[in-house]
């Protein structure tokens, strides 16, 4: 039973492979594609099930043993994030199918985006660090593609600068690995955190600890390597900018926080509170570049930097309502960000623009798409009894119980401008004069664009509803993340 962890991994991957055969036959990729991302979904929600009621599941590659082989693990934590990986993947191959140009989709779009998700679902379930740097190249390689894709003058301008911060974040990553090699004699994670508790030479050890910040920060987003994000995510179509805004910074996160509560827990005096200042300084720069811009894509691509501090607010204060409110928010942005991307791109099509100037009165021609628009908005921003509100109180909560005043006004201030950010793009696309006549609008409907929108709107006011289950749940992830000794004695096979 053991084998189902490699399913999300090995599934995209040779679909990937097959859908490069049919480059050219639009229809028959469009159908395996479909296919395989319900297949993944429910791969997904079947192994959370299993782990949930069996306890970690591992797999052995080679059927060498850890640490010495190759070993896949899925906690609660990793399955979580497969699962919010394979909605998003959802959501935004379905739009892609009604926005992308035809051309675009015949250019292996769809071989690519296959090849992301294997390195996204990769990351999240490897037990060892060499794989995760294999994973995320995998990832980073596809993203190259993805990010490219369609070939636009300003695409190309500005991915360049993506494609250079992550080549040198990679060659940061692999140095931070020869280090831990070289004090551990182990790349194992659940190894290595074996080799921590028993070494004492805790200044190596802050000096890994903030190289490896160093990378996956470049990776996640985290203040001052940030400056990439923004017209980098700017550029793709709405189908990419939402898979990237959803997921990719999430994987660099997902590392910070498996690798500062596996393997650098050591000195959290230290390492947590740099976290916890980083986090603060990305929610208020990430939401003061928001705040200056009227442009639909780049509000939303600014708003990113400054979600992605809440999520390492957690990591920083690092209690077990934290680590909560944590699981709880990085599955609420993940959902709503993606959203809100492909939002954009819903209201692109109408208009043929993102300049908020120049659109406005879409309430009055496409009232659904703007009812909902406001959902997700007013989610984002925190506003009750929606999932934004409960997972930023989780958090809002622990630093008053921990004395963290400073990150929580911070936080709240971040919240209101986010709010403010957000009823801007409302008021100005959405409210006043209608820019379109009435003849425009009956042309431009989007209801089928609608449909893959929709149900993650759903999904926010459901997390937002059923909040008390669903937190429960983030505090059993929580206990788990913070007690290394599951995923040791599970990898390990330590009773």
């Amino acid at each position: 039973m053991n084998n189902i962890v490699i399913l999300p991994i090995l599934l995209p991957l040779i679909v990937g492979v097959v859908l490069i055969l049919f480059a050219k036959n639009l229809k028959v990729q469009r159908v395996i594609s479909g296919i395989t991302v319900f297949s993944l979904l429910g791969i997904a929600l079947y192994l959370a099930h299993l782990v949930y009621y069996n306890g970690i599941f591992t797999l052995e590659l080679g059927n060498w043993p850890a640490p010495f082989g190759i070993v896949l693990v899925a906690d609660l934590f990793a399955t979580l994030m497969v699962i919010l990986a394979s909605i998003v993947g959802l959501a935004c191959l379905f739009f892609g199918f009604q926005t992308l140009s035809e051309e675009r989709q015949k250019g292996y779009f769809f071989p690519f985006y296959f090849f992301l998700l294997t390195g996204v679902n990769g990351a999240f379930l490897t037990g060892d660090l060499f794989n995760l740097f294999v994973f995320f190249e995998v990832m980073l390689l596809s993203s190259y593609i993805l990010i490219v894709h369609g070939g636009t003058k300003y695409q190309l301008r500005e991915s360049i600068k993506y494609v250079i911060i992550n080549i040198f974040a990679s060659g940061l990553f692999i140095v931070g690995v020869a280090y831990i090699y070289a004090i551990t004699g182990t790349l194992n994670m659940a190894d290595i955190s074996v080799k921590v508790a028993e070494l004492e030479q805790q200044g190596v050890l802050n000096v890994i600890a903030i190289l490896f910040l160093i990378v996956f920060g470049m990776k996640g987003a985290l203040f001052p390597l940030y400056f990439w994000l923004p017209k980098s995510y700017f550029g793709p179509p709405a189908a990419i900018a939402a898979l990237f805004g959803g997921l990719l910074t999430k994987v660099g996160i997902y590392a910070i926080i498996r690798t500062f509560t596996l393997i650098f827990y050591h000195d959290p005096g230290f390492t947590h509170n740099i976290i916890l200042i980083l986090a603060g300084a990305t929610m208020f720069f990430g939401v003061l570049g928001a705040v200056s811009q009227f442009d639909f894509k780049r509000i939303l691509s600014f708003h990113i930097i400054s979600q992605v501090g809440y999520m390492v607010m957690g990591l920083g204060i690092f209690t077990r309502l934290a680590i909560a409110g944590t699981i709880f928010y990085i599955a609420h942005h993940i959902i709503v960000k993606s959203a809100l991307f492909l939002f954009a791109g819903a209201t692109q099509k109408i208009t043929g623009t993102t300049d908020l100037k120049k659109m406005g009165g879409l309430l009055k021609t496409h009232p659904y798409l703007g009812w909902f628009f406001f959902i997700a908005a007013i989610s984002l921003a925190g506003i009750p009894p929606l999932s934004g509100f409960f997972s930023k109180f989780a958090l809002i909560l622990s630093g008053i119980q921990e004395g963290r005043y400073i990150i929580v006004a911070v936080s709240l201030v971040v919240g209101l401008l986010t709010l403010f950010s957000m009823m801007k793009i409302f008021i100005y696309a959405f409210w006043g004069e209608q820019k379109l006549s009435d003849e425009e609008a009956k042309q431009r409907k989007v209801g089928k664009l609608l449909l893959p929108i929709a149900p993650l709107v759903f999904l926010s006011i459901i997390l937002g509803l059923a909040a008390e289950p669903i937190f429960q749940f983030s505090l059993v992830v929580a206990d788990q993340i913070l007690d290394p000794s599951f995923y040791i004695n599970s990898v390990l096979n330590k009773e």
